[in-house]
């Protein structure tokens, strides 16, 4: 996995202290699978993020812990009223990286 941390620490970034914060939180989740899981996303894809999507991955990280590991392993689905662009990304990205184990 790809460490953007440091991209988004730049100080010609107004967004650098969002980016920061939500690298925080998404790796300080509470549960060491969401930590993981969650964590490598937004590291691997917060420095591109526009000022909605960090918005939107904002909102996601309020989300409870056990929604959003069942909703990112496939457990079960996605319910429609939640599917945020940003949300439907990870959940791919999730089960793509679910999929790719050859253990």
């Amino acid at each position: 996995m790809q460490d953007n941390s440091s991209t988004v620490m730049t100080e010609n970034d107004p967004l650098a202290a969002r980016r920061r914060r939500l690298i925080f939180r998404a790796n300080h989740r509470g549960t060491f699978e969401t930590d993981i899981l969650i964590g490598g996303f937004v590291e691997a894809n917060v420095a591109a993020m526009t000022e909605a999507e960090l918005t939107d991955m904002e909102a996601i990280l309020e989300m409870p812990d056990p929604e959003l590991t069942d909703w990112l392993f496939g457990r079960l689905p996605l319910p429609e009223e939640k599917a945020t662009p940003m949300l439907r990304r990870m959940v791919d990205a999730s089960r793509a990286k679910g999929a790719g184990k050859t253990e």
